[in-house]
Order: C-alpha cells, then sequence, then structure tokens
C-alpha cells in the first residue's frame, strides 16, 4: 500500500542545523539546470510537495543571485551549494557576503583546514541572519583511487571521518557526506546534521555518482537531509517521481 503524504507548505519547517520532523522537508532537490527559466519551471512545477531547493555552482554562476533571492520569495528553503574553499579571510569574507541572500544551509570544502572553518563559522555567527554552514567532506564522485591520486591514502570512509571530525570541533553545523559513510558519521558525531547527496531510487542511472544508495538506505544510516537532482528534474513527471521519493522515505518511518 503506498503512503500519500500531505503537500508540504512553503518554507523552512524546522531550525536548519537540526534534522527536519516531516518527511517531505527531509528530501532537497538539486536545481542543477544550466539557467533560471529552467530551474523556476521545474521549481513551479514541484511546488505544494517540495520545500527545499539547492542551488549549486552551474546554476548560480548562470543566474546569480537572483535565483535564491526567487526562490527565497516563492517561500521556498535553499540550499546554496558553492562549496567555499579559500584562504581563510577570503572564506570567511565570501560567507558574509553570501549571508545577505538569506541561504538556509551554505556549503565550505572541510579540507580547507581549521582555520579556514573557523574562520567561516565565525562569519556566519556575526551576521543578522546566519547561515548554517555544512563541511563537504568527499565528494560522491570520487572512490579510493581518485582519492589516492589526489595524495589522500585509504578509504573515503577514512577521510570522511578525519574531516568531519575537525568540522564539528571548527563549529560547524554539519557535514555533506555520501550514503556509504553516513553511518558512521552519525555515530561519531550525533549531533551533526548530515546532508547526503548521491541518492538513487532503486533502479536509477547512476551517472558520475560513485558511491551511492536508496533513500530508505540513507535515512536508515543516519542521514538528516537527501539531496537527489536528476532522478526527479530529468523524470517525465517530476512531481510525480518527486511523490514517489517521498513515499519511500515515508516507509523506513525516519523521524521515529
Amino acid at each position: 500500500m503506498v503512503t500519500t503524504l500531505p503537500p508540504a507548505p512553503q518554507g523552512p519547517q524546522t531550525e536548519p542545523g537540526r534534522v527536519p520532523s516531516r518527511v517531505s522537508d527531509r528530501l532537497i532537490v538539486a536545481l542543477d539546470f544550466p539557467d533560471a527559466t529552467a530551474a523556476l519551471a521545474c521549481a513551479s512545477q514541484l511546488a505544494g510537495s517540495i520545500s527545499w531547493f539547492k542551488v549549486g555552482l552551474e546554476l548560480y554562476f548562470a543566474a546569480g543571485d537572483s535565483i535564491v533571492r526567487e526562490l527565497k520569495k516563492r517561500g521556498h528553503s535553499v540550499f546554496l551549494d558553492l562549496k567555499l574553499h579559500d584562504i581563510p579571510n577570503t572564506a570567511a569574507a565570501a560567507v558574509r557576503s553570501l549571508a545577505r541572500l538569506e541561504p538556509d544551509l551554505l556549503t565550505v570544502h572541510a579540507a580547507g583546514g581549521r582555520t579556514m572553518l573557523q574562520a567561516a563559522a565565525e562569519a556566519a555567527r556575526s551576521v543578522p541572519k546566519p547561515p548554517h554552514l555544512l563541511a563537504v567532506t568527499v565528494l560522491t564522485s570520487l572512490d579510493a583511487v581518485a582519492l589516492a591520486e589526489t595524495g589522500v591514502p585509504g578509504a573515503p570512509i577514512e577521510q570522511a571521518l578525519r574531516l568531519g571530525r575537525l568540522a564539528a570541533e571548527c563549529g560547524i553545523d554539519g557535514m555533506v557526506c555520501s550514503p556509504a559513510e553516513a553511518a558512521a558519521l552519525h555515530s561519531a558525531l550525533p549531533k551533526a546534521l548530515l546532508v547526503t547527496p548521491g541518492i538513487r531510487p532503486a533502479g536509477s542511472d547512476l551517472g558520475d555518482q560513485k558511491r551511492v544508495a536508496t533513500p530508505q538506505f540513507a535515512l536508515a544510516a543516519g542521514a538528516g537531509m537527501l539531496v537527489i537532482g536528476r532522478p526527479i528534474t530529468a523524470a517525465a513527471d517530476p512531481k510525480a517521481a518527486a511523490q514517489a521519493i517521498l513515499n519511500d522515505m515515508a516507509k523506513s518511518n525516519p523521524t521515529k
């Protein structure tokens, strides 16, 4: 029997940095489009079912601040996934600059190191409406071989734990990790919000992802929020695809 969820109201229904209490607020749809017209058309199709949207590098570079402002104007919550990674002063300045858009979640690279992470966290706390920061641990497109090529030995889970612990010590609210590392990070850092990309419903094309899992697996492993793009945005009926994923998430009873 399929569980039908009520439409999700617009806007955040929980304090970012904490796991949302409702299933419908735990799904973030990635608007990975080359222009604002296509992104906003998809957001309009999903209105009433989805309240969270991710704006990444492709869309932000194409549309700039206006896409974040428009999504916020429509009452949506925005995960601004720009993966800031620079010297501490520059990263902190970028956080303060982006904070004027009032994103709900904003990413920095944990690999930027302790001083950069601390500077970013301090910058976020210094603004009137601070974004909640997430530290990106290991990209879901990387595996052990790819990590080794960059000089990082060991398995991705080892690097994710190392960087996750560092980010938590620096005052970062949560981490971005693959579903494969979610259980270990949740066990080590139970208070951190874990946001997991690389989510693919059973039978979906993996695309360029290496470390993926189904929605139920990720939630059971301790993921707080899931990021899903192409399985929804490239579907013939994006709203139906999103609803099917929400139904699948509901079966795992993630808020129990």
